[in-house]
């Protein structure tokens, strides 16, 4: 409970109609969620408007509506908030709501097209190996410590947000690591929170069935860094062509990393196999059971974060080298045989590009590889054509199958896939919509010492078909092939 003229105090509504002197019991963003005396947020999004169902908030008990137009006709006993654009209010209020739980711990977001999720998770893994208190928010789970809180967003609304964040104040951690959509930052869902820290690992095309334009998506990830203050850390992959472009108008310290140029943290790798990578970081000798060069600048990201939060760098570097990353990220299985199968979350032309060249790099002494992939459906369909080109360029035989179709048929999908491979390539393309079949097919193809690449859904265990989300998991599928 809270008194509602309290959280005015953050935000400067252009109107208010009602009481101001009330108590709040809840901040509500769902009005199927609504309960009495809440606070309901209403806004105009890209499916649907909030304000359509602030009549059905108030009769499940909302007292205090926040909105972008008032009613025409207000009523009587509830308050209303007129604001501008309710998404930028949503976190300030959330976060006085929980006492403004971000400046009590150190928070740093990992943002960039791929990587943002293994890096959080190697900076939650090494903060934890150090003897700290650590707090994880990411695609693949959200975590107090031990304790796992599934994850149904890269970043979750504002007040689940905020929320999240006092748990972990409340269980005394010291910092908080979590991955920065475009989406969160074109939606405002990383609002109100106070960051020490950003990271940058790359940028490539994703996302545009949402931003539309690459450059769009670009400046959603660069708002990020424009928006931190002054006494946090901005680091950034020298390597990607856009890195320094973050730093443009960025009131925050300024630092990058690099494995190919000059940059504050440099390394340089050495070798690269599916063994490990060996590597030097700032001088130093460094092994790593991870495999690719995406993650030995994963790994240097790593090292420059927890170096820029004030960890010493040999005891980085030592505790770095035992871990392994996250879940569905280049998970190796292997056979008695020798056939390898791999699981990588690679989903974007660039993600998967540099997953098969990590494996031409480091597939000493094996034959084939085939790979299995497939596109989401109601997502971009521009990269399908050029996610199946890039698999068959890269493998000696590719089979195309379902990824999560969603509300798209199947073989639509596919045929979007396969124009990219007419021709010369298409001699080595198999369609074979089911994933579990094409997943068997795969390893009847293979052989002692094959390589079969199962890409795209990574960690998830499910497929989202016509509004139902059905248990499958690649690494399920793979081990019982092998």
């Amino acid at each position: 409970m809270q008194k509602l003229n309290t959280l005015l105090k953050e935000v400067n509504p252009l109107k208010v109609v009602g009481d101001e002197d009330k108590t709040v019991s809840k901040l509500i963003i769902d009005s199927r969620k609504a309960e009495a005396d809440c606070l309901f947020f209403a806004w105009k999004g890209t499916l649907t408007d909030g304000h359509n169902y602030i009549d059905s908030a108030i009769e499940k008990g909302a007292s205090v509506i926040v909105c972008e137009s008032l009613p025409d006709a207000p009523k009587e006993g509830i308050t209303y908030l007129k604001v501008e654009n309710t998404l930028s209010v949503v976190g300030l209020l959330a976060s006085a709501w929980y006492d403004h739980p971000s400046r009590k711990l150190k928070v740093v977001g990992v943002t960039g097209t791929n990587g943002k999720t293994s890096v959080c998770t190697l900076l939650f893994d090494l903060c934890r190996s150090l003897g700290y208190k650590v707090g994880l928010l990411s695609t693949v789970e959200n975590k107090i410590n031990e304790t796992i809180i599934p994850s149904t967003h890269t970043t979750p609304d504002p007040v689940s947000i905020h929320g999240l964040i006092a748990q972990m104040v409340d269980t005394g951690c010291d910092y908080v690591f979590m991955e920065v959509s475009s989406h969160a930052v074109d939606q405002k869902r990383i609002g109100g929170i106070d960051f020490d820290g950003a990271l940058f690992t790359n940028i490539s095309r994703d996302h545009l069935d949402y931003h539309e334009t690459f450059r769009a998506y670009i400046d959603a990830k660069k708002a990020f860094f424009d928006g931190l203050k002054k006494d946090a850390f901005a680091l950034v992959n020298k390597d990607d062509k856009r890195g320094m472009v973050m730093l443009q108008n960025c009131n925050a310290k300024h630092h990058s990393f690099s494995l190919q140029a000059l940059a504050d943290f440099r390394g340089n790798l050495l070798s690269n196999s599916l063994e490990g990578l060996e590597m030097k970081i700032d001088n130093h000798d460094f092994h790593s059971p991870m495999v690719g060069a995406f993650n030995a600048s994963n790994l240097l990201a790593v090292y420059g974060a927890a170096r820029l939060l004030g960890q010493s760098g040999i005891e980085v570097l030592t505790h770095l080298s035992a871990l392994r990353g996250a879940k569905g990220r280049f998970e190796v299985y292997k056979s008695s045989t020798g056939i390898k199968g791999i699981v990588d979350y690679a989903h974007t032309p660039d993600a998967l590009e540099n997953v098969l060249q990590t494996i031409a790099e480091s597939n000493s002494g094996s034959k084939q590889v085939i790979t299995v992939v497939g596109c989401g459906g109601d997502r971009d369909k521009g990269k399908r054509p050029m996610m199946a080109k890039i698999a068959a360029n890269y493998s000696d035989r590719v089979i195309l199958t379902s990824d999560n179709p969603r509300s798209e048929d199947p073989a639509s999908i596919l045929d979007d896939m396969f124009e990219g491979v007419r021709g010369v390539l298409e001699s080595k393309v198999l369609v074979i919509a089911d994933r579990s079949n094409a997943i068997k097919t795969a390893f009847q193809f293979a052989g002692p010492k094959d390589i079969v690449l199962v890409a795209g859904k990574g960690h998830e265990n499910y497929q989202e078909i016509k509004g139902q989300r059905i248990h499958f998991d690649d690494a399920e599928e793979i081990r019982k092939h092998l």
